[in-house]
Protein backbone atom coordinates (compact mmCIF):
# COMPACT_ATOMS: atom_id res chain seq x y z
CA UNK A 1 0.00 0.00 0.00
CA UNK A 2 1.52 3.37 -1.00
CA UNK A 3 1.94 6.19 1.50
CA UNK A 4 -0.70 8.46 -0.04
CA UNK A 5 -3.38 5.76 0.05
CA UNK A 6 -2.35 4.87 3.61
CA UNK A 7 -2.81 8.51 4.64
CA UNK A 8 -6.27 8.52 3.06
CA UNK A 9 -7.24 5.40 5.01
CA UNK A 10 -6.04 6.90 8.29
CA UNK A 11 -8.01 10.11 7.65
CA UNK A 12 -11.06 8.08 6.63
CA UNK A 13 -11.16 6.04 9.85
CA UNK A 14 -10.38 9.03 12.04
CA UNK A 15 -13.53 10.59 10.58
CA UNK A 16 -15.37 7.53 11.89
CA UNK A 17 -13.96 8.04 15.36
CA UNK A 18 -11.41 5.22 15.23
CA UNK A 19 -8.47 6.15 17.46
CA UNK A 20 -6.14 3.17 17.06
CA UNK A 21 -5.18 0.56 14.47
CA UNK A 22 -3.42 -2.74 14.44
CA UNK A 23 -1.78 -4.73 11.70
CA UNK A 24 -2.24 -8.34 10.76
CA UNK A 25 -0.86 -10.71 8.17
CA UNK A 26 -3.28 -11.53 5.37
CA UNK A 27 -3.41 -15.23 4.60
CA UNK A 28 -5.47 -17.08 2.01
CA UNK A 29 -8.96 -17.43 3.49
CA UNK A 30 -10.42 -20.93 3.87
CA UNK A 31 -13.00 -21.89 1.26
CA UNK A 32 -16.14 -23.53 2.58
CA UNK A 33 -18.54 -25.54 0.49
CA UNK A 34 -21.71 -23.84 -0.70
CA UNK A 35 -24.82 -25.77 0.45
CA UNK A 36 -26.00 -28.40 -2.01
CA UNK A 37 -29.03 -26.29 -2.85
CA UNK A 38 -26.66 -24.11 -4.86
CA UNK A 39 -25.83 -26.34 -7.79
CA UNK A 40 -22.28 -26.14 -9.10
CA UNK A 41 -18.97 -26.12 -7.35
CA UNK A 42 -17.36 -23.29 -5.43
CA UNK A 43 -14.43 -21.66 -7.19
CA UNK A 44 -11.73 -20.82 -4.63
CA UNK A 45 -10.31 -17.29 -4.51
CA UNK A 46 -6.90 -16.64 -6.04
CA UNK A 47 -3.93 -17.27 -3.77
CA UNK A 48 -2.77 -14.17 -1.90
CA UNK A 49 0.80 -13.34 -1.08
CA UNK A 50 1.58 -12.65 2.55
CA UNK A 51 1.55 -8.94 3.24
CA UNK A 52 0.63 -6.53 6.00
CA UNK A 53 -2.27 -4.15 5.55
CA UNK A 54 -3.98 -1.54 7.67
CA UNK A 55 -6.86 -3.36 9.33
CA UNK A 56 -9.18 -1.07 11.33
CA UNK A 57 -11.70 -2.56 13.73
CA UNK A 58 -15.28 -2.84 12.50
CA UNK A 59 -17.59 -0.40 14.32
CA UNK A 60 -19.70 -2.09 16.99
CA UNK A 61 -23.47 -2.20 16.47
CA UNK A 62 -23.07 -1.10 12.87
CA UNK A 63 -26.14 -0.29 10.78
CA UNK A 64 -26.93 1.03 7.33
CA UNK A 65 -28.03 4.33 8.88
CA UNK A 66 -24.70 4.64 10.68
CA UNK A 67 -22.75 3.82 7.53
CA UNK A 68 -24.63 6.48 5.60
CA UNK A 69 -24.04 8.99 8.39
CA UNK A 70 -20.34 8.12 8.45
CA UNK A 71 -20.13 8.81 4.72
CA UNK A 72 -21.58 12.27 5.18
CA UNK A 73 -20.90 14.56 2.23
CA UNK A 74 -17.97 12.34 1.29
CA UNK A 75 -14.88 13.98 -0.25
CA UNK A 76 -12.47 11.08 0.34
CA UNK A 77 -11.65 10.53 -3.34
CA UNK A 78 -11.74 12.45 -6.60
CA UNK A 79 -15.21 11.22 -7.58
CA UNK A 80 -16.77 13.79 -5.26
CA UNK A 81 -15.78 16.55 -7.69
CA UNK A 82 -18.18 15.53 -10.45
CA UNK A 83 -21.14 14.02 -8.62
CA UNK A 84 -24.50 15.59 -7.85
CA UNK A 85 -25.18 13.40 -4.83
CA UNK A 86 -24.20 10.12 -3.20
CA UNK A 87 -26.06 7.00 -4.26
CA UNK A 88 -25.92 4.80 -1.17
CA UNK A 89 -28.26 1.89 -1.85
CA UNK A 90 -31.96 1.00 -1.87
CA UNK A 91 -34.34 -1.81 -1.10
CA UNK A 92 -35.09 -4.20 1.74
CA UNK A 93 -32.46 -3.62 4.42
CA UNK A 94 -32.84 -7.20 5.68
CA UNK A 95 -32.96 -8.76 2.21
CA UNK A 96 -31.60 -12.29 1.75
CA UNK A 97 -30.32 -11.23 -1.70
CA UNK A 98 -28.12 -8.24 -2.56
CA UNK A 99 -27.23 -7.06 -6.06
CA UNK A 100 -23.96 -5.16 -6.39
CA UNK A 101 -23.26 -3.08 -9.48
CA UNK A 102 -20.38 -0.86 -10.56
CA UNK A 103 -21.27 2.81 -10.09
CA UNK A 104 -24.14 5.27 -10.45
CA UNK A 105 -24.96 6.63 -13.90
CA UNK A 106 -26.53 9.95 -14.86
CA UNK A 107 -30.09 9.07 -13.76
CA UNK A 108 -28.87 7.58 -10.50
CA UNK A 109 -26.72 10.64 -9.82
CA UNK A 110 -29.76 12.86 -10.37
CA UNK A 111 -32.20 10.83 -8.25
CA UNK A 112 -29.88 9.42 -5.59
CA UNK A 113 -31.22 5.87 -6.16
CA UNK A 114 -29.24 2.99 -7.72
CA UNK A 115 -30.31 1.38 -11.00
CA UNK A 116 -33.13 3.70 -12.09
CA UNK A 117 -31.93 4.41 -15.65
CA UNK A 118 -32.28 2.08 -18.64
CA UNK A 119 -30.00 -0.52 -17.11
CA UNK A 120 -31.93 -0.30 -13.85
CA UNK A 121 -35.25 -0.76 -15.60
CA UNK A 122 -33.85 -3.86 -17.28
CA UNK A 123 -32.60 -5.17 -13.93
CA UNK A 124 -36.07 -4.70 -12.45
CA UNK A 125 -37.61 -6.62 -15.36
CA UNK A 126 -35.02 -9.37 -15.02
CA UNK A 127 -35.70 -9.82 -11.30
CA UNK A 128 -39.48 -9.66 -11.45
CA UNK A 129 -40.04 -11.53 -14.73
CA UNK A 130 -37.68 -14.34 -13.77
CA UNK A 131 -39.35 -14.61 -10.38
CA UNK A 132 -42.80 -14.90 -12.01
CA UNK A 133 -41.62 -17.57 -14.46
CA UNK A 134 -40.01 -19.55 -11.64
CA UNK A 135 -43.01 -19.24 -9.33
CA UNK A 136 -41.21 -17.09 -6.76
CA UNK A 137 -43.15 -14.20 -5.17
CA UNK A 138 -40.51 -11.50 -5.50
CA UNK A 139 -40.41 -7.82 -6.41
CA UNK A 140 -37.45 -5.48 -6.79
CA UNK A 141 -38.32 -3.86 -3.46
CA UNK A 142 -37.70 -7.21 -1.73
CA UNK A 143 -33.97 -7.23 -2.57
CA UNK A 144 -31.22 -4.72 -1.77
CA UNK A 145 -29.28 -2.99 -4.55
CA UNK A 146 -26.08 -0.96 -4.27
CA UNK A 147 -22.83 -0.23 -6.12
CA UNK A 148 -19.13 -0.62 -5.49
CA UNK A 149 -18.65 3.18 -5.58
CA UNK A 150 -21.32 5.61 -4.46
CA UNK A 151 -20.51 8.55 -6.76
CA UNK A 152 -20.86 8.74 -10.52
CA UNK A 153 -17.48 8.61 -12.30
CA UNK A 154 -16.97 11.30 -14.97
CA UNK A 155 -18.44 10.24 -18.33
CA UNK A 156 -19.45 6.93 -16.70
CA UNK A 157 -15.86 5.67 -16.84
CA UNK A 158 -14.83 2.57 -14.91
CA UNK A 159 -13.86 3.38 -11.30
CA UNK A 160 -10.12 3.48 -10.61
CA UNK A 161 -8.62 0.94 -8.16
CA UNK A 162 -7.99 3.52 -5.43
CA UNK A 163 -11.58 4.80 -5.74
CA UNK A 164 -12.87 1.24 -5.43
CA UNK A 165 -10.70 0.62 -2.36
CA UNK A 166 -11.77 3.78 -0.58
CA UNK A 167 -15.49 3.39 -1.28
CA UNK A 168 -15.31 -0.39 -0.98
CA UNK A 169 -14.99 0.00 2.79
CA UNK A 170 -18.58 1.26 2.85
CA UNK A 171 -19.76 -1.52 0.54
CA UNK A 172 -18.20 -4.19 2.77
CA UNK A 173 -19.86 -2.66 5.82
CA UNK A 174 -23.20 -2.67 4.00
CA UNK A 175 -22.87 -6.35 3.17
CA UNK A 176 -21.71 -7.17 6.71
CA UNK A 177 -24.77 -5.44 8.19
CA UNK A 178 -27.32 -6.97 5.80
CA UNK A 179 -25.78 -10.48 5.94
CA UNK A 180 -27.62 -11.73 2.83
CA UNK A 181 -27.92 -15.39 1.95
CA UNK A 182 -26.31 -14.61 -1.42
CA UNK A 183 -24.84 -11.76 -3.46
CA UNK A 184 -25.22 -11.25 -7.21
CA UNK A 185 -22.27 -9.34 -8.66
CA UNK A 186 -23.30 -7.41 -11.77
CA UNK A 187 -20.34 -7.05 -14.12
CA UNK A 188 -16.58 -7.20 -13.92
CA UNK A 189 -16.02 -4.26 -11.57
CA UNK A 190 -18.31 -5.73 -8.91
CA UNK A 191 -16.68 -9.14 -9.35
CA UNK A 192 -13.19 -7.68 -8.90
CA UNK A 193 -14.22 -5.71 -5.82
CA UNK A 194 -15.83 -8.71 -4.12
CA UNK A 195 -13.61 -11.56 -5.27
CA UNK A 196 -10.28 -9.99 -6.17
CA UNK A 197 -10.22 -11.89 -9.45
CA UNK A 198 -8.99 -10.52 -12.76
CA UNK A 199 -10.87 -12.83 -15.13
CA UNK A 200 -13.63 -11.39 -17.29
CA UNK A 201 -17.32 -11.91 -16.62
CA UNK A 202 -17.66 -14.46 -19.43
CA UNK A 203 -15.26 -16.74 -17.54
CA UNK A 204 -16.59 -16.03 -14.05
CA UNK A 205 -20.33 -16.13 -14.63
CA UNK A 206 -22.48 -19.11 -13.79
CA UNK A 207 -20.31 -20.34 -10.91
CA UNK A 208 -20.54 -19.86 -7.17
CA UNK A 209 -17.75 -18.01 -5.36
CA UNK A 210 -17.48 -16.57 -1.87
CA UNK A 211 -17.22 -13.14 -0.31
CA UNK A 212 -16.19 -13.99 3.23
CA UNK A 213 -18.74 -16.70 4.01
CA UNK A 214 -21.48 -15.48 1.65
CA UNK A 215 -22.02 -17.21 -1.74
CA UNK A 216 -21.56 -14.91 -4.74
CA UNK A 217 -22.89 -15.40 -8.26
CA UNK A 218 -21.31 -13.31 -11.02
CA UNK A 219 -23.34 -12.31 -14.06
CA UNK A 220 -23.44 -9.60 -16.73
CA UNK A 221 -24.17 -5.99 -15.92
CA UNK A 222 -27.57 -4.94 -17.32
CA UNK A 223 -25.95 -2.14 -19.35
CA UNK A 224 -24.00 -4.81 -21.26
CA UNK A 225 -27.23 -6.68 -21.98
CA UNK A 226 -28.79 -3.55 -23.52
CA UNK A 227 -26.46 -3.84 -26.50
CA UNK A 228 -28.34 -5.46 -29.41
CA UNK A 229 -25.61 -7.95 -30.33
CA UNK A 230 -25.53 -9.63 -26.90
CA UNK A 231 -28.41 -12.07 -27.33
CA UNK A 232 -26.47 -15.03 -25.94
CA UNK A 233 -25.47 -13.00 -22.90
CA UNK A 234 -29.13 -12.27 -22.16
CA UNK A 235 -29.91 -15.99 -22.07
CA UNK A 236 -26.88 -16.66 -19.88
CA UNK A 237 -27.82 -13.86 -17.48
CA UNK A 238 -31.31 -15.35 -17.19
CA UNK A 239 -29.80 -18.73 -16.30
CA UNK A 240 -27.55 -17.09 -13.70
CA UNK A 241 -30.46 -15.25 -12.14
CA UNK A 242 -32.55 -18.43 -11.98
CA UNK A 243 -29.74 -20.11 -10.01
CA UNK A 244 -29.57 -17.23 -7.57
CA UNK A 245 -33.31 -16.95 -7.00
CA UNK A 246 -33.80 -20.68 -6.44
CA UNK A 247 -30.83 -20.84 -4.06
CA UNK A 248 -32.07 -17.91 -1.99
CA UNK A 249 -35.86 -18.37 -2.05
CA UNK A 250 -36.57 -22.07 -2.50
Amino acid sequence: MNRELLKQYVAFYRDLGVKSFYRRTVLPPPVEAVPEAASGSVIPPPAMTDSEILFPPVPEHDSLARIRADMGDCTRCRLCKSRTQLVFGAGNESAPLVFVGEAPGAEEDAQGVPFVGRAGQLLTQMIENTAVKEGIPLKRADVYICNVVKCRPPENRTPEPDEMEMCGQFLFRQLSVIKPKAICALGGTAARALLGRKEGVTRLRGNWYKWRDIPVMVTYHPSYLLRPYNQNAKREAWEDLKKVLHFVYD
